[in-house]
């Protein structure tokens, strides 16, 4: 081997543990965890060994052979279902190639789209087989199980750093459990549940072998370890892996595993898992990651809950418990108008949600408000008219929910205020149970949180429900993205969020770099968010204190004032940024016009303090211009003469 060939290996091998140290500190991360241990201690008072229903008469959901409930679907559905299924009917399965797992470490790419269209080829063939129940597509679903049986791996090669070998390739003496070895897992289980028989009347190997290979593969290697960081065994604060993997895992286990005794020992490590993820959490049920990302965290816990009370005849019941309560109003509670949500750090500008998720939970908690608004989603979303997406368990569980769901009263959840005090999150509109007018979130929090952005004491304002201040979110994911490199992209950098830049200086990544005096307030006339940033940026921004207020002023106006001092002022530019997809124009000196989608907002501002400099950006990232198509503009108000001690406001009116 050439000196040169052996540095580059050395280096990308040095680059692929930074990149894995960075995710896992990204677990690492306030609030410190608390010893709750909530299910647990649910698990010992209900004595789970003597609770769990050890057989599969737990699952109510419809089987192959239940033709009473497949032919009783609307026709327009059973033909989507049948149709999407005669796509993949001479579907010629592809080999994953070395190279389809190389391809990540080479250009970065995650979408391995290799990958997800098996996926799609086994869930539509499923699904197709269950509504049509003629047989038609069983001889493909059997290449499907042999088809996995064959392959070494079911994961994500982004995912690959975790094993001792590193990225690149997957190491068949190592199977690692990451999020795509869980969704192939739960999907492979659950046809093994549906089509055993089926396949046995072909040959006994078929169904032995898929099972063989879904416990070697997934179920056995995840029993067995407890140092995957996701786990939350180790130490730190899981993410959204936690619950998203550990659904996944419990209803392989369930609908498997004969022997009782493994069964019981199986459920408990993923409730002692869960508590990993939930101790991590605030009191307030805040999600750091955001509406979108709570999808895959609070989401997929109320899923294991579910089925925990499922498997127990309704035993293990936690939903009364305060902290399983607020993770599940905090989705409606930032709803702006939807499919609008408060998406600071990496998550979505807009979300669906998921209908039935959020009407069960709420249905489970007692929370007629969330319950509705699970219904107003499936309105929104015209969920129940068409087929289903996602795991092959939750598309038949949803199915024999559609009559209920529909003929639920539908509201959208539209509070006046809320405040999240360990999250650090708070959120106004004019009117409770309306969209119109102001609505403006802000944050505080560290800068260290979970797909955490450099956004310390941001904000988004929204007007009848449409974008005015926006939080950009993220780019399409790339090896970049969960680098040591990430915050070189843009849309990471605070510079881009609606804060200053202080002394030329932007806030900087890292639990140290933290708010102060965070607090909220609010009554029917006003609503204000206050916070000191000055602690979000290192020592080259020489700043004492900085502190930014949020106010709405009721049917009448939103201000940004802040109020600072520095230690001294370098002469590097201090700026105060705003991102907006509305069209800003200069009306005069002290005036902005802001155009949005059927509004106009007048922004005043003191013309001796700011200098306002107008940045039309292009968006080009084909995630981003899914939110922002027609480009953001960056408007940057210059601070004249700063002095050591100052302060500014700009004033939003409706034009």
């Amino acid at each position: 081997m050439k000196k040169s060939d052996s540095k580059s290996g050395l280096l990308l091998t040095v680059m692929l543990m930074i990149l894995l140290l960075a995710f896992f500190q990204a677990l690492k991360a306030e609030p410190k965890p608390k010893e709750r241990n909530i299910l647990a201690a649910e698990a010992k008072a209900i004595g789970l060994s003597g609770a769990i229903i050890n057989d599969n008469t737990w699952n109510k959901l419809p089987g192959y052979k239940d033709r009473q409930f497949w032919e009783g679907l609307s026709g327009s559905i059973r033909q989507e279902y049948i149709k999407n299924a005669e796509a993949y009917l001479n579907y010629d399965w592809p080999v994953v190639k070395a190279t389809d797992y190389l391809e990540f470490i080479r250009s970065g790419d995650r979408r391995q789209s290799v990958y997800s269209a098996c996926s799609n080829a086994l869930i539509s063939l499923v699904m197709g087989e269950l509504v049509e129940g003629k047989g038609r597509f069983i001889d493909q679903i059997v290449n499907a199980v042999w088809y996995y049986s064959e392959q070494t791996w079911w994961g994500w090669s982004a995912h690959l750093g975790a094993q001792k070998a590193g990225s690149g390739l997957p190491d068949a003496n190592e199977p690692y459990v990451d999020l795509g070895v869980g969704e192939v897992t739960s999907n492979l289980s659950m046809t093994w549940y549906l089509f055993k028989d089926e396949f046995d009347r072909i040959h006994p190997l078929i169904s032995q072998r898929l099972k063989q290979e879904i416990e070697q593969k997934a179920l056995d290697p995840y029993f067995n370890r407890d140092d995957w960081g996701y786990m939350g065994f180790r130490g730190g604060r899981p993410n959204n892996w936690n619950p998203w993997i550990n659904y996944n895992m419990l209803t392989g286990y369930l609908l498997m595993e004969t022997d009782p005794v493994r069964k019981t020992a199986q459920v408990n490590k993923i409730l002692n898992s869960l508590d990993k993820f939930l101790n991590g959490y605030s009191d307030d049920g805040g999600c750091d990651e955001g509406p979108s990302y709570w999808g895959a965290a609070g989401a997929l816990l109320y899923e294991c809950l579910e089925i925990m009370k499922n498997v127990t005849e309704g035993k293990f019941d936690v939903f009364d418990h305060p902290l399983i309560q607020n993770m599940g109003n905090y989705f409606y509670k930032v709803n702006i108008h939807a499919p609008y949500f408060i998406n600071f750090a990496d998550a979505d500008a807009t979300t669906g949600g998921n209908p039935s998720v959020v009407y069960r939970y709420g249905k489970a908690i007692s929370d007629p408000v969330m319950q509705e608004f699970g219904a107003y989603l499936a309105e929104l979303g015209n969920w129940g008219e068409k087929a289903m997406s996602g795991r092959i368990f939750d598309q038949v569980r949803n199915l024999g929910l559609i009559s209920e769901i529909r003929t639920t009263e539908a509201k959208e959840a539209l509070v006046a205020g809320f405040w999240f005090p360990d999250t650090e999150v708070a959120g106004a509109r004019d009117r409770e149970g309306s969209f119109s007018g102001f609505f403006f979130g802000a944050k505080g929090g560290f800068n260290a949180e979970s797909h955490n952005h450099n956004d310390v004491g941001s904000c988004l304002m929204y007007f009848d429900g449409k974008p005015c201040l926006i939080d950009l979110g993220r780019e399409e994911y790339v090896a970049k993205t969960f680098g040591p490199r990430r915050y070189e992209i843009w849309t990471m950098q605070s510079g881009y969020h609606n804060l200053p830049v202080i002394n030329g200086t932007d806030q900087k990544d890292g639990e140290a770099f933290k708010a102060r005096n965070s607090s909220f307030t609010y009554n029917a006339r006003s609503a204000a968010f206050t916070t000191d940033i000055a602690g979000a940026y290192p020592e080259s921004a020489k700043v004492l204190s900085w502190v930014r207020t949020y106010t709405l002023n009721r049917g009448r106006s939103f201000v940004i004032s802040d109020k600072y001092e520095l230690k001294e002022v370098t002469g590097a530019s201090t700026t105060s940024n705003l991102m907006t997809y509305c069209k800003v124009t200069r009306v005069k000196p002290g005036l902005l016009k802001f155009e949005g989608d059927g509004f106009i907002l007048n922004m005043t501002y003191n013309q001796r303090i700011l200098t306002p400099e107008i940045e039309y950006i292009e968006i080009t990232d084909r995630t981003l211009k899914r939110y922002w198509p027609n480009g953001v503009t960056r408007v940057k108000l210059k601070l004249n003469n700063p002095g050591l001690k100052g302060s500014m406001s700009v004033v939003f009116t409706k034009g």
